[in-house]
């Protein structure tokens, strides 16, 4: 999603395409550790919450392992097969608005899948949302905060703004639902992410550039 909110903030997409894949690469070797570090060794939890390893890791390999290793191998094979004119010209300007619409399928399977859910628990989803909401903001402004004192230009600001407060919760929805089941809580909390994180991060886009605009903020 990141690349969307950076799209429509008017950042820098190539420098953004970077962050995600040294992000996806990351959470690919770390995400399974982490999850037993936070949920067996730092909580102490076990019985119902307890996690497998294998089968976090191997949700983590399918989810992100496949789409890049897909992507990595569509584009040295198109710029080989072709031409990286052609590759850079023609297949990224089709390829492009598909993210927009697999981030438009996404919300609505995630509704589709556990609306009736949340609407049946609100309490536990404003629980979740809440402290989400802070999150964002607090990390998005800190960041814009930071790197505007650093001399960033507004491009690699706005950025890196977005992809700090940028969570994949994608991944942690695939996560939850393969250890945990689809009608769990875990799944459920997962869920809310993206339904407070769409409408949030939607508005500091607006926010960033109003701000970009107001101060005179250049490249």
């Amino acid at each position: 999603m990141v690349l969307i909110w950076t799209g429509l903030a008017g950042g820098d997409n190539e420098y953004c395409a970077i962050l995600v894949a040294i992000n996806s690469i990351l959470q690919m070797v770390l995400y399974a550790p982490l999850a037993i570090l936070f949920i067996k060794v730092i909580s102490g939890e076990s019985g119902e919450l307890d996690v497998d390893y294998p089968t976090v890791a191997k949700s983590v390999a399918v989810f992100l392992g496949i789409p890049l290793g897909a992507a990595i191998v569509t584009r040295f094979s198109l710029r080989k097969l072709a031409s990286p004119k052609w590759y850079d010209q023609v297949f990224l300007k089709f390829a492009a608005p598909w993210s927009l619409i697999g981030l438009l399928f996404t919300i609505l399977i995630l509704f589709a899948s556990q609306g009736k859910r949340v609407v049946h628990q609100i309490v536990s989803v404003v629980r979740v949302a809440a402290p989400l909401i802070v999150y964002f903001a607090i990390i998005f402004f800190l960041t814009l905060l930071v790197t505007y004192k650093l001399g960033f230009g507004y491009k690699l600001a706005a950025t890196q703004s977005f992809t700090a407060a940028s969570n994949n919760f994608e991944l942690a929805i695939a996560v939850a639902v393969a250890t945990y089941g689809a009608n769990s809580d875990q799944a459920l909390a997962a869920t809310v992410g993206p339904l407070i994180e769409v409408p949030v991060l939607l508005g500091l886009v607006y926010v960033v550039k109003a701000i970009g605009k107001r101060r005179g903020w250049k490249d």
